[in-house]
């Protein structure tokens, strides 16, 4: 007893049925037919550009000494606004504690007796004096401690801080160092700098430094609308709230290494990095392509089984 089985043209592992019939097409003498390779278009949208600003340079007197250039890396304009502002209302989110905690009407002490009969007294009944409805009762969907804290990857969280800073250059100002200048901490004398420098002590003002002598900590800690932050302790929320920010040599050279954009020496080196994503693509394409020719063996398998019976 001989069973024929007709050969399919083609045998896709993708297709809705494994064993589809073809009659349209042509059998082919090729098992394993090479299917037409895809074009998979190069993506040529920077999702990072770089934004160059040119800051003054000035003097413990307040005199112009030249000019420096920030060079940050920036997000693409349609997503800058999102990028800044996951990042600020994540470090809002992670500064919350979450410790506040309300007692409801099952934890409030006492309240385990009717006050008063059901009836025969005119009055609303009662099954407890704990009920949210009166003072000292229980809360009603109250807050209860939990866990505020949110994840951000890091390379997002420094997009936005560099993004931030690239965007408020425009009121930033450079000083040159002025750590010994101070040689007992006082507040007046950190004022008149301030004024030399053209910063009203009224508004919101960041310094940025590498270091801090103790005699300027000193000088600026009674002063409430001053921040001075150091590479440890720059958040994105002082720099956003801040009218003014001033960096120090040290610490401007310190944001164009750590934040800065790096450019490609030639135009091999971009195509490298943008080749990165069509060749994850093509290589998705060619497990695809092995899924198709293992089901075509098994086929050919089956098929010479049952002609052989």
């Amino acid at each position: 007893m001989s069973i024929s089985v007709r050969l399919p043209s083609s045998i896709s592992f993708l297709s809705s049925s494994i064993f589809s019939l073809s009659s349209n097409q042509t059998p082919s003498t090729s098992l394993f037919i090479k299917p037409p390779k895809p074009h998979f278009p190069k993506c040529t949208t920077a999702v990072v550009r770089s934004q160059l600003a040119t800051l003054p340079v000035l003097s413990f007197d307040g005199t112009k000494v030249g000019e420096t250039t920030l060079n940050l890396k920036s997000a693409n304009p349609d997503t800058a606004r999102a990028v800044v502002h996951r990042g600020i209302t994540t470090d809002l989110n992670n500064k919350r504690r979450g410790t506040a905690s309300t007692l409801t009407r099952a934890e409030v002490r006492g309240g385990g007796k009717k006050p008063f009969p059901q009836k025969k007294l005119g009055r609303a009944r009662r099954g407890s004096q704990r009920t949210p409805l009166r003072p000292g009762g229980g809360v009603v969907f109250g807050p209860k401690p939990r866990d505020w804290s949110v994840k951000i990857n890091k390379k997002e969280k420094r997009l936005a801080i560099s993004t931030a800073l690239a965007s408020a250059a425009v009121n930033g100002i450079v000083v040159e160092e002025f750590g010994d200048k101070f040689q007992k901490p006082k507040t007046k004398d950190f004022l008149e700098a301030l004024k030399r420098w053209g910063i009203d002590p009224k508004e919101k003002s960041m310094f940025f430094m590498t270091e801090i002598s103790d005699n300027v900590a000193l000088s600026s800690r009674n002063i409430g609308t001053l921040r001075m932050l150091t590479p440890r302790t720059l958040n994105l929320f002082d720099i956003l709230n801040a009218d003014k920010l001033v960096f120090t040599k040290a610490a401007l050279d310190y944001l164009n290494d750590a934040y800065g954009y790096e450019e490609y020496e030639d135009e091999e080196d971009f195509e490298e990095v943008a080749d990165e994503g069509t060749e994850a693509e093509e290589g998705i394409y060619k497990i695809e392509a092995d899924f198709d020719a293992i089901w075509c063996c098994i086929f050919l398998v089956i098929y010479y089984i049952f002609t052989r019976l």
